[in-house]
């Protein structure tokens, strides 16, 4: 195990860096350590190595749509204050005063001109200007003045198509080409609603005993949809009987790798639950059929034939790297996940929805959203035990110690049900641990 190694030469830690990931391409063989999952020399060198050097999302323009708005979340560890300033320009600040560290703001979002540290008094306005403190005729002369005292700036921030990322690394190249072709999903993401999207209000966030490169797999493997999920199948055939039955690990689809660790998973047409937008079932009863046609025909004379219809009819799974799935679906998920140690995870999800939609359809989205993807939904409590079964298997590594994930492999165009996209994200892992170890 790497742990061992963490005294050991820099030369130690690549080899088995090196060697945790086994590729055979003639073979059509793929197979990844176990211990990657257990060893808390790898989390540490994960958070040391990939997350202070990738964009991470932060959060949806649409939360912060007005001057004066304000969210803070946590990303990889670091609290944060996502603000508009009062000409409409985002900030991304570390949430911690200049004077003694405490957080600047402790709401989870608002509308404020000015954030008070609670601590000490010192006040900052929305461009993180240090503007007012008790006891200021105490300071110095310049030290208020030259701005070092200023809330201090995440080095990145970037939008694209609504979605805003941060990143800790100011080296890093532009979030458009760090995207890559997952820029292209996003922006297909964008086009559902003619008058652009939001976050629904409302946060899930739960928390499970597994490593978190298992919700990354999870998170687009069509593979297990049948077994794992067999309750919700059940479920949605006997409520839309008259739709014929179909298995999702054997469906028509395909996978995509989209560069720089991201990859999809999609299908058109083919999946047996309904889409608010917008791809009527049964179980919705015919006084939806209408809206859903018009849902339908809008999106097509919008975009085009070919782009309308594969909104309004296709179900995608997006893996933007190293922690953000975005599917779509039953409904629109935004989820992110961070490690809270080597077997736990902390996962917070969002609802992303049309502006604007209707009462009726907004109502079928978050049925669709809250059955399935919540909590307590149909899919997250199967997905949390497989995965906290999968971490608790891994106590057995003496006995077998690798991860197969050589499905279609040899294929030129892998399934969605094949394993390409887990192949991709393991690659740029791998390549990020090895390269900025470098650095």
């Amino acid at each position: 195990m790497l742990t061992s190694h963490r005294s050991g030469s820099h030369q130690d830690i690549r080899q088995f860096l090196e060697s945790v990931i086994r590729e055979d391409s003639k073979q059509g063989l793929f197979k990844v350590h176990r211990g990657v999952f257990t060893d808390r020399e790898i989390l540490r060198l994960e958070q040391e190595l990939i997350f202070q050097h990738s964009w991470l999302y932060l959060g949806h323009n649409s939360e912060v749509a007005r001057p004066n708005d304000f969210i803070t979340r946590k990303v990889a560890g670091h609290p944060l204050l996502l603000t508009r300033d009062r000409d409409g320009k985002l900030h991304a600040y570390f949430n911690t005063c200049s004077h003694r560290g405490a957080m600047v703001c402790r709401e989870p979002k608002g509308q404020r001109r000015a954030f008070y540290c609670s601590y000490h008094g010192w006040a900052y306005n929305d461009l993180g200007h240090l503007i007012d403190m008790p006891g200021r005729d105490s300071m110095a002369p310049g030290l208020i003045e030259n701005g070092e005292m200023n809330l201090k700036e995440v080095p990145r921030l970037a939008e694209h198509h609504g979605f805003i990322f941060v990143c800790f690394d100011p080296e890093i190249p532009s979030l458009e080409t760090y995207l890559a072709e997952a820029g292209d999903v996003l922006k297909l993401m964008s086009e559902h609603g003619p008058n652009g999207m939001e976050i629904v209000g409302g946060t899930h966030e739960y928390g499970l005993g597994a490593n978190w490169k298992l919700i990354q797999e999870n998170s687009a493997d069509a593979y297990h949809t049948s077994t794992t999920h067999a309750s919700y199948l059940e479920y949605v055939n006997a409520r839309d009987g008259a739709r014929p039955k179909v298995d999702p690990a054997v469906s028509a689809g395909w996978a995509r790798d989209l560069g720089n660790g991201h990859a999809i998973i999609e299908s058109e047409g083919a999946m047996p639950w309904g889409r608010p937008s917008a791809r009527w079932v049964a179980g919705w009863g015919e006084a939806a059929r209408a809206e859903i046609d018009e849902i339908r025909e809008e999106l097509i004379q919008r975009l085009g034939e070919k782009r309308g219809r594969f909104i309004a009819l296709g179900d995608r799974n997006t893996l933007i790297f190293p922690n953000l799935v975005v599917n779509d679906t039953l409904a629109i998920t935004v989820r992110t996940f961070y490690p809270a140690d080597v077997d736990r995870v902390d996962v917070t999800g969002w609802a992303l929805a049309p502006v604007g939609e209707s009462a009726s359809s907004r109502d079928r989205r978050m049925r669709n959203f809250v059955e399935f993807f919540g909590p307590a939904g149909f899919a997250t409590p199967d997905d949390v035990e497989m995965l906290e079964l999968c971490q608790e298997g891994y106590r057995n590594q003496t006995a077998y110690e690798w991860n197969d994930i050589s499905r279609g492999m040899l294929k030129e165009v892998p399934a969605k049900s094949d394993e390409l996209q887990m192949r991709v994200f393991w690659r740029q892992w791998q390549n990020m641990m090895l390269r900025n170890q470098e650095d």
